[in-house]
C-alpha cells in the first residue's frame, strides 16, 4: 500500500502491530515457512487456505504484457508552466488551464519505453523510445504520448499492425529478423525518414534522461472563441542530448541491460531531478499549399525556420515510484484523453491510436483501470459507468441519487457541465474514399536528415544498415538502394558500395537490427562452453 492510501482508521487485533503479517481477508499469518500438511513430511492437505491463497495470487501476478512499449520506466514529478506561448500569452491560442498561470504547477506521471521487445529486453537495442507523460490537471487528465524521434513510419494508422509484425521476432523462429524489417520497408517509402534516424546514433539513445521527446502527430488548440490552430509538442531536455553508437551499445549490454532504468532511478534517488522543457510549433489550421508535404503527415517534421519552437514550460522529475508494478506498469495512456482548450487533428494516424490505446488498456488492465491511483484523475469523479471486472468503488456525485445510473433525470441524477468557451466546429466536406494524401513527398526530408547529420553518424548510418541489408535477398537491396538514391545521391552510392564490400561472415538476417555477426555467438556459446561431468 502506498504511504497516501494509508487508512488511519484501519484496526488491529491486540496481536497485530503495523508490521504483522497478515493475508488478504486480513487474518495474521502466524506460520508462513509451513504448509499444513500430515506429519512434517506430508502429505499435504486440501484445507490449506493461506498457502492456497499465496500460491494462487502468485499465479496472477502478470497482467498481459504490452504488445509495444512493453520495456518501460517511470517517475513522477510536476510541470511549471511559463504562462507565455514563445512571447504570447498562451489564451491567444488555447484556453487550457494548465498552461494560463506563470508558475503554475501541474502534477504529472511519465513513463519512457522500448517499443519492440519484451519487457526485460535489453535496453541498448535498436529502437524507438516511449515518451508518455500523465497530466493530472483540475479539468482532468490530460495524456501526451509520443516517442523520442519526432516523426514516425507510416502516415495510415491501417498499416500499424503490419509494421509492428516485420519489426517482431518472426512468428515461426522467434527471432527478430532484418529481411522481414527490410522487406516491409522497401515496400513502404514514406519510412525513409524514420529508418534514417532509427540506424543512425539516433536510433539507440544513451539513456531515458539524455533524450528528446515529441507527441509526433498534429493535435489541434483551442480559445475561449472556439478558434484553433495547429499544434506539435516537442520535449528537449536539459540534461542534453547522448546518443550510442551501434559497438558502445553492444559494449553495455554485456555489462548491464537495465542501464537506463537504473540511471533514471539513481538520479531522482539522488536528488539530481531531470527536467525537459516543453516546446510547441503553432499552424493554422488549412492544407498550406505553399508546403511540399502535408502538415497531417506524421512522417515530417514541420521546419523550424518557419514554424519556431516555442516554450510553454518545463517538467521536473522528482520522484520514484514506491513499487513498479503498480506505478509503471499498470500506468495506462491514451492519446485522445485531452482536456478543454485541446481538440484532435485530422491527423490518420491520430484517430487509429486514439482507438488502440485505450482499447489496448481495458484489455491488458481492466474496464476499470481508471479506477488505479496511477490512472486515476486527482479531481473529483462522478460517471453513470458501473461494474466491470475489478471495480472496486462506485464514482457517484456528492448528492446523486444512488438509484440513478443514466442521464439525464429529473430526481437527482447527474448532470452535464455548461460550456465555458466556445466549441470549435471545423468544416469537413468531401468523398469517403480510401487514398493516399496528395503530397506525399517520401524521400525529402529523409535526404535534409541525412545531409544534416555530422559525417560520423552518416558512417554509424551506412554501417547499421548494411549490417541489417547484406544478407537480405537482392531484390529488397535493390529496393533499398534505389530509395535511398532517391533521398540523397551520397546516400545510394555509400549503401551501395558498403552493401557491395560487405564482409562475408555477415550472412544471417536473424541479428538485432544494426548489429554484424550476432548469428556467430550462437557456435560460439558451444565452442567456448566449458565441459562439465554430470552431477
Amino acid at each position: 500500500m502506498n504511504k497516501d492510501q494509508s487508512n488511519p482508521n484501519e484496526k488491529k487485533s491486540k496481536e497485530e502491530n503495523d508490521q504483522t503479517l497478515t493475508n488478504r481477508q486480513g487474518h495474521p499469518v502466524t506460520n508462513n515457512q509451513n504448509m499444513r500438511t500430515v506429519g512434517n513430511r506430508g502429505p499435504a492437505t486440501l484445507e490449506n487456505y493461506d498457502f492456497l491463497e499465496k500460491i494462487s495470487h502468485f499465479d496472477r501476478e502478470r497482467v498481459p504484457e504490452r504488445v509495444v512499449h512493453a520495456r518501460g520506466a517511470g517517475a513522477h514529478g510536476y510541470f511549471e508552466a511559463y504562462g507565455k506561448v514563445g512571447n504570447e500569452h498562451p489564451s491567444k491560442y488555447t484556453r487550457a488551464k494548465l498552461f494560463q498561470e506563470k508558475g503554475k504547477h501541474t502534477p504529472l506521471f511519465v513513463r519512457f519505453s522500448t517499443v519492440t521487445h519484451g519487457t526485460h529486453s535489453p535496453e541498448t537495442l535498436r529502437d524507438p523510445r516511449g515518451f508518455a507523460v500523465k497530466f493530472y490537471t483540475e479539468d482532468g487528465n490530460w495524456d501526451l504520448v509520443g516517442n523520442n524521434l519526432k516523426i514516425f513510419f507510416i502516415r495510415d494508422a491501417i498499416k500499424f499492425p503490419d509494421l509492428i509484425h516485420a519489426f517482431k521476432p518472426d512468428p515461426v523462429t522467434n527471432i527478430q529478423d532484418g529481411q522481414r524489417i527490410f522487406d516491409f520497408i522497401s515496400s513502404s517509402p514514406e519510412a525513409m525518414h524514420m529508418i534514417t534516424f532509427l540506424f543512425s546514433p539516433w536510433g539507440i539513445p544513451a539513456n531515458y534522461r539524455q533524450m528528446q521527446g515529441s507527441g509526433v502527430n498534429t493535435y489541434r488548440w483551442v480559445n475561449a472563441e472556439g478558434e484553433a490552430v495547429l499544434v506539435k509538442y516537442h520535449w528537449e531536455p536539459k540534461q542534453g542530448i547522448k546518443n550510442l553508437t551501434q559497438k558502445d551499445a553492444e559494449e553495455l549490454q554485456g555489462k548491464n541491460f537495465n542501464h537506463a532504468t537504473q540511471d533514471l532511478y539513481e538520479h531522482i534517488e539522488k536528488g539530481e531531478y531531470p527536467e525537459w522543457e516543453l516546446l510547441v510549433q503553432i499552424m493554422s489550421d488549412d492544407e498550406h499549399p505553399e508546403l511540399d508535404f502535408d502538415p497531417l503527415d506524421d512522417t515530417k517534421l514541420w521546419p523550424e525556420d518557419q514554424f519556431p519552437w516555442l516554450p510553454v514550460g518545463k517538467m521536473v522529475l522528482d520522484r520514484n515510484p514506491e513499487d513498479y508494478f503498480n506505478e509503471v506498469e499498470q500506468a495506462a495512456f491514451g492519446t485522445g484523453v485531452l482536456v478543454d482548450g485541446m481538440d484532435f487533428s485530422d491527423d490518420k494516424m491520430l484517430l487509429g491510436r486514439t482507438f488502440s490505446y485505450s482499447d489496448t488498456q481495458r484489455y491488458r488492465v481492466g474496464a476499470n483501470y481508471l479506477q488505479l491511483p496511477i490512472n486515476a484523475p486527482k479531481k473529483r469523479v462522478a460517471t453513470n459507468q458501473r461494474g466491470g471486472q475489478m471495480q472496486y468503488k462506485v464514482d457517484l456525485g456528492e448528492n446523486q441519487n444512488p438509484h440513478v445510473n443514466y442521464e439525464p433525470s429529473t430526481t437527482d441524477g447527474l448532470r452535464e457541465a455548461k460550456q465555458s468557451g466556445k466549441e470549435h466546429t471545423p468544416f469537413a466536406s468531401g468523398h469517403v474514399v480510401r487514398e493516399s494524401i496528395d503530397r506525399p513527398n517520401n524521400f525529402g526530408q529523409a535526404g535534409d536528415t541525412y545531409r544534416h547529420f555530422e559525417e560520423w553518424e552518416r558512417e554509424e548510418l551506412i554501417t547499421n544498415l548494411v549490417n541489417t541489408l547484406a544478407p537480405c535477398d537482392e531484390r529488397i537491396k535493390s529496393k533499398m538502394i534505389e530509395m535511398c538514391h532517391q533521398c540523397d545521391e551520397d546516400y545510394g552510392k555509400r549503401l551501395e558500395e558498403g552493401l557491395r564490400m560487405a564482409s562475408d561472415g555477415n550472412s544471417s538476417t536473424q541479428e538485432p537490427i544494426g548489429a554484424e555477426g550476432a548469428a556467430d555467438a550462437v557456435k560460439e556459446a558451444e565452442e567456448k562452453g566449458h565441459s562439465e561431468d554430470p552431477y
